[in-house]
């Protein structure tokens, strides 16, 4: 179970949503779109990336000409700047390992601002591969709770296109499988009427449990480190009880 995990990035996503400025957040969608293209294509429906970016920029009103110029610059239509995908391995106070994933035009600057908020907060950069067997990546489908009537019939739903875990004790719920069978498994889903948001992103093979000061820090880092304007995604593998991850989140405002 990665409650703790879930449960920070949905508080993650409301506080970002309420407080961030639109110009920081419209950046990490542009580049994450860019990137999504170079690596699978510029068709949505054939690559899963690329549509999990669009829907992210439709959901923060980003208008359709800059998630087009976007696609463009990363089937290479358009010329754009030189864009690194880089992914930091670390570790976090109470043993919590971080995979820190990057956009960047400049390795440099993102490695120099990722060493200082790891430093600032307690934590460490790790050797590559210290910490990267921890995490598998997996498609991963989120489903908001109250939209589900019946839990048996879209487990079997899920189950039948190809999935290959469901986590129901979080909301969203999370639909766990193969980044191959994630389109399929979607597809299932939202012909079915569920309402899904798809990614393909890593997950923790096992969780460490946080409490006490070292959440605190914790939570604090996360906080930093995901405020980086190159930072596009901070994966962990804490657990931490809600309310006391409600109190802390509420004393960084």
């Amino acid at each position: 179970m990665v409650s703790g995990h879930n449960k920070w990035a949905n508080i993650k996503h409301r506080k970002m949503a309420q407080d961030a400025k639109r110009s920081k957040i419209f950046t990490k969608l542009i580049r994450e779109i860019i990137v999504a293209a170079r690596e699978g294509g510029g068709d949505p429906e054939k690559n899963p990336r690329l549509r999990a970016a669009i829907e992210r920029a439709k959901a923060a009103n980003m208008p359709k000409e800059n998630i087009e110029r976007a696609i463009k610059k990363g089937t290479g239509e358009l010329e754009g700047e030189q864009l690194y995908e880089i992914i930091y391995e670390a570790y976090a106070p109470g043993g919590v390992a971080l995979y820190i994933k990057v956009v960047t035009d400049n390795k440099n600057r993102s490695a120099q601002e990722v060493r200082h908020v790891l430093s600032k907060y307690g934590g460490s950069m790790a050797e590559s591969g210290a910490v990267g067997w921890i995490f598998e990546r997996k498609g991963i489908i989120n489903i908001p709770r109250d939209k589900v009537a019946d839990l048996e019939e879209l487990a079997m739903i899920a189950i039948d296109a190809g999935a290959e875990d469901i986590k129901d004790d979080e909301d969203p719920i999370q639909i766990i499988t193969a980044p191959e069978d994630l389109s399929a498994v979607r597809e299932a889903l939202e012909k079915a009427g569920y309402e899904v948001e798809a990614s393909v992103s890593y997950i923790p093979k096992n969780t460490v449990k946080v409490s006490g000061q070292d959440a605190e820090k914790l939570l604090k880092l996360l906080n930093a480190l995901e405020e980086l304007d190159d930072v596009q995604e901070v994966i962990s593998n804490f657990e931490m009880d809600d309310a006391e991850m409600e109190r802390i989140m509420a004393t960084l405002g």
